[in-house]
């Protein structure tokens, strides 16, 4: 080993550092940083024995009790003491100065003797019980750096990470270029690590195998390796079964079977990611113990991913017919009625003959025949048409689609394994059968073939090809319905794929029973719920008892035609709609003069000033690992963001600004991830979050959500045709703002799907530092699935439910003593509540919901799967019966807001900037909750006590930014003269 010189050690080290921070970052580093109340208040507060060790009544000066101070009160605060103690934040000085009666400036006088400074951290030190960093809790901080780089790779995370675990074990922290050498060696030595766990896979066959996908395969004109990394464009036939050349290519190099669990999923997943993401040439030229792991773990990502493709686009190719075979059954429907018109009149005339009793039976064929004559009833017979079956026709529709689902079904079931839960025998059965059938190309479906799993609606059709004894037309009307079957199964998780992430069992997405014995005790006590089954109901019955009480009160007292919430005469809820409210004159005015001060800036300068601040462009991190980031590194991701943003694209913008388009198409490469954009998101959202103008607008606890659609252009497994919206194809985004107005999530989803499936997945990921604990959202939103989940994992779903006064409402008791307790309200609970199928499953929906708290399993894919599941599925029943009883609930404790709402509450319909929609507010927070009975459309809201602490706390700064406007004739922010009272 080649021994470095001091000095060149210490070239070296820093070196290090400027290429995973920049110099301005490091400077940072070694300093204070800024300091918020919090902070000030639990660290900066001394105790008596603090007071006492500070001044120990002799041999010390003010400067020094100062200092000492502010190193005692540092240290824990931020793990280490910066050199220069004098440049601590005045805020936290001049606290110890006012506790200890030292005057501020004394600080500037301490440490001249940087023996002093030393000495009173060791004394520090060794009064807090931390520790120097020495050979033994570097050792240990040099274990902990190697777990955590084999899953993270990112230099700066590890480095935080670091310096969380040295503050949590009271270690004081060594100096930056120190601690990031410890980094890069853990980041090395990872690297060695992960070919060691992964070395007894790569035998010479298979490291053959993997060198041959960088090689360019003149069958398909590029390389394996990227025609694995390319995904389907649509949804056809073609595209079908080019995915399922892909999935025989991996059996073939038995992906499917390698087993990398020795790496930690994260480290797998950052192998893959810089795997599809380098060139094949930059892939070649690593050295076999760096270029052999990252294949590995490609090959066997692209299993699973492949796998999940081919069943998602069998899912969209058969729906896509199954849609197309709709809309033709819809106007085969319409050419009916039309044609049906004239034998609709004369029906209209036949009827008054046949109804009127004066006529005697033996004239009344006769005075037909004479008065509409017979060649109208001869035409009519002739138009006659058969009676259509229970479907309409829409599986016979669907058969004109057999030949083109022939090209690659039966590729598909031969690839891949089904397996079916309780209650799918049947259609497995199917399914083995039609796979011979397949095999064997005969065509007659066995005698003994089940029919079982043929939904009521579609049955007619094989009875009546078995009475015609139609061979054919009963093969392709039995393999249809089991297509259709299969897909529903698979979508629900009645059917699932063994080795498959998506479409697996759903019992695999929870917790496994051992592992819930753990975790059900914290997790119960998290969201404050009832291991026992008994006292979570008669929780629920009391909190119903009390809603219905308070609502048998005020509707007791409501009468008709009075415009109030009230019971019509057939016992039914009648809501009538909100009355919209008017802009008060002072918010309009305080609007008016604040739109004015606000300059038109550039985009580009915005954002620049926005990282200033929040720093959300070191959010955006190289895919590699990579930490250099050159000086021009901040311009081109601007430059890329803008672009996307804007829709303007990386060609016109390379046009706009002279970056070439190479630079750019790098940087959105390596740089613009869906990770790296919700990490840059979350930054500024914190930001956002912590300043005290916001918190007027409310407390971060508070959501909402809504989905958005929009066209698009080109090839997307994504994109869907939908008339009503697109003229070609688009897709949708769905959207998590909070009550301060800011994106905490979007997920793009496909427009043809439920968005209730996606409410809680960014409530669940959410990153952010806002305490979400309320959601609101519209009908689109909400499912019981939903309502129980947000009970379940101690979250209020507060939906604005279109029709509110038609919902089905349920009771926990028969329906002779809700109605003696409540007679007005009572009759509106019309169904029974099953509680012993919720207390048999109670344990189940507890570990469901755990599963989803603790980010075991997607909530997207569990409430997809649990609200498409049929009533055979226990825990989906029961999940849906508590759904029923928490919607319930909700429903009686809104209609007891409304109807006490006398006067209604003022709010703003305009915000300052870009207006967000948040939908559904709760009463509580002064508004009252949108889309209930109404059709009034309000942007955004704020409350009267926000208006008010708006105008309190601008109104210095409002002074402050038009004096220098008054005076040298410049807007605030502007660097040239304003004209007109404009800024450019």
């Amino acid at each position: 080993m080649t021994v470095r010189p001091a000095r060149e050690w210490l070239w070296w080290g820093f070196s290090v550092a400027t290429r995973v921070f920049a110099d301005d970052e490091l400077e940072r580093l070694r300093g204070f940083p800024e300091i918020n109340t919090e902070e000030l208040i639990r660290f900066f507060t001394l105790t008596p024995a603090d007071v006492g060790f500070i001044d120990p009544g002799r041999g010390r000066s003010p400067k020094d009790r100062l200092g000492l101070a502010v190193q005692l009160c540092t240290l824990p605060w931020l793990g280490f003491v910066p050199d220069d103690v004098a440049s601590a934040p005045p805020a936290a000085v001049a606290r110890l100065s006012e506790h200890l009666q030292i005057p501020v400036g004394e600080l500037r006088f301490y440490g001249e003797r940087k023996q002093t400074r030393t000495g009173h951290l060791r004394e520090v030190t060794r009064y807090l019980n931390w520790k120097p960093a020495k050979t033994l809790e570097l050792k240990e901080l040099d274990e902990f750096l190697l777990a955590r780089a084999m899953e993270h790779d990112s230099p700066s995370l590890l480095f935080r990470l670091a310096c969380e675990h040295l503050a949590s074990s009271r270690v004081v922290r060594p100096g930056v270029v120190k601690l990031l050498e410890r980094v890069a060696t853990a980041r090395a030595e990872a690297g060695r690590e992960t070919y060691q766990r992964v070395r007894h896979l790569l035998t010479p066959k298979l490291m053959s195998e993997l060198d041959g996908l960088l090689a360019v395969d003149s069958a398909i004109g590029t390389t394996r390796l990227n025609w694995l990394s390319k995904g389907a464009t649509g949804d056809s036939a073609n595209a079908v079964k080019a995915e399922l050349d892909k999935l025989g290519f991996l059996r073939g190099m038995d992906a499917h079977t390698l087993d990398l669990t020795s790496l930690p999923a994260e480290r797998r997943r950052f192998l893959a990611t810089v795997g599809r993401r380098l060139p094949a040439q930059s892939l070649d030229r690593r050295e076999p113990q760096r270029r052999h792991p990252i294949l590995l773990t490609v090959l066997s990502q692209s299993a699973a991913d492949v796998l999940d493709e081919v069943i998602s686009l069998f899912d969209q190719a058969v729906s896509a017919r199954e849609s197309r075979a709709r809309i033709k059954m819809r106007d085969a429907l319409a050419a009916r009625a039309a044609a049906g018109e004239s034998r609709q009149a004369l029906l209209d005339e036949i009827l008054p003959v046949l109804v009127d009793a004066g006529i005697e039976d033996e004239m009344v064929g006769g005075l037909l025949r004479n008065t509409i004559g017979m060649e109208r009833l001869r035409a009519a017979v002739a138009q006659a048409t058969g009676r259509l079956p229970r479907d309409n026709g829409h599986l016979a529709m669907l058969d004109n689609s057999y030949s083109y689902l022939r090209q690659f079904t039966p590729d598909v079931l031969k690839a891949i394994s089904f397996t079916g839960g309780t209650g799918s025998e049947a259609l497995m059965e199917a399914v083995t059968i039609l796979k011979k059938l397949n095999a064997d190309g005969a065509r007659k479906v066995p005698d003994h073939a089940p029919t079982d799993f043929v939904p009521a609606k579609w049955a007619g059709y094989l009875e009546q090809a078995t009475r015609d004894r139609d061979v054919t037309a009963y093969r392709h009307f039995w393999e249809l319905t089991v297509l259709l079957s299969l897909r529903d199964g698979l979508r629900s998780g009645d059917v699932y794929v063994p080795s498959s992430r998506r479409y697996a069992d759903p019992a695999s997405y929870l917790f496994t029973p051992e592992q819930w014995e753990g975790q059900r005790e914290q997790f119960c006590q998290l969201v404050g719920k009832p291991t026992d089954a008994r006292l979570a109901l008669q929780a629920c019955k009391e909190e119903l008892a009390a809603a219905m009480g308070d609502l048998e009160k005020v509707l007791a007292n409501r009468k008709a035609g009075t415009g109030e919430v009230r019971l019509s005469p057939e016992g039914e809820l009648v809501i009538p709609p909100l009355s919209a409210e008017d802009i008060p004159a002072e918010a309009a005015g305080l609007k008016e003069e604040l739109s004015e001060l606000l300059p038109l800036a550039p985009i580009a300068s915005l954002l620049v000033e926005l990282d200033r601040r929040t720093g959300f462009l070191d959010c955006l991190t190289h895919a590699g690992g990579k930490q250099t980031r050159s000086p021009e590194l901040k311009r081109n991701l601007l430059a890329v963001l803008i672009a996307n943003a804007t829709n303007l694209g990386l060609v016109r913008m390379a046009d706009a600004c002279g970056i070439s388009y190479d630079i750019l198409a790098w940087t959105q490469e390596w740089y613009i991830r869906e990770e790296t954009l919700a990490a840059a998101n979350a930054a500024v959202v914190n930001y956002h979050h912590r300043l005290p103008l916001t918190q007027a607008f409310g407390g971060g606890t508070l959501s909402s959500s809504d989905g958005q659609r929009f066209p698009v252009k080109g090839k997307s497994t994504t994109a869907r045709a939908m008339k009503k919206y697109f003229a070609g194809q688009g897709l949708s985004t769905y959207t998590h703002v909070s009550d301060q107005h800011t994106t905490f999530g979007t997920k793009v989803i496909v427009v043809t799907r439920r968005e209730a499936h996606y409410v809680l997945d960014e409530i669940m990921g959410n990153k952010t530092d806002l305490p979400v604990a309320e959601h609101a959202t519209d009908t689109h939103g909400v499912t019981l699935v939903n309502f129980a989940l947000f009970d379940l994992v101690g979250m209020q779903l507060s939906p604005r439910i279109r029709d509110l006064g038609k919902i089905t409402l349920y009771r926990m008791d028969p329906q002779r003593d809700v109605n003696s307790l409540w007679p007005v309200a009572g009759p509106l609970l019309t169904q029974k509540i099953n509680m012993r199928l919720i207390e048999e499953n109670w344990d189940d929906l507890l570990r469901l919901a755990g599963s989803i708290k603790f980010g075991h399993a997607t909530a997207s894919l569990i409430v997809g799967k649990l609200s498409a599941s049929s009533r055979q599925n226990t825990l989906a029943a029961a999940l849906k019966e508590y759904g029923a009883l928490r919607r319930t609930i909700y429903a009686a404790l809104l209609w007891n807001q409304i109807c006490q709402v006398v006067q209604p509450l003022p709010w703003l319909t305009a915000t300052i900037g870009r207006s967000v929609a948040v939908a559904g507010t709760p009463i509580s927070r002064g508004v009252l909750p949108a889309g209930v009975g109404t059709s009034t459309s309000r942007s955004s809201s704020w409350s009267s006590a926000a208006c008010e602490a708006l105008q309190t706390s601008s109104s210095s700064w409002l002074r402050a930014a038009r004096a220098p406007a008054e005076v040298s004739g410049r807007g605030p922010w502007c660097r040239e003269p304003r004209r007109a009272g404009t800024c450019p």
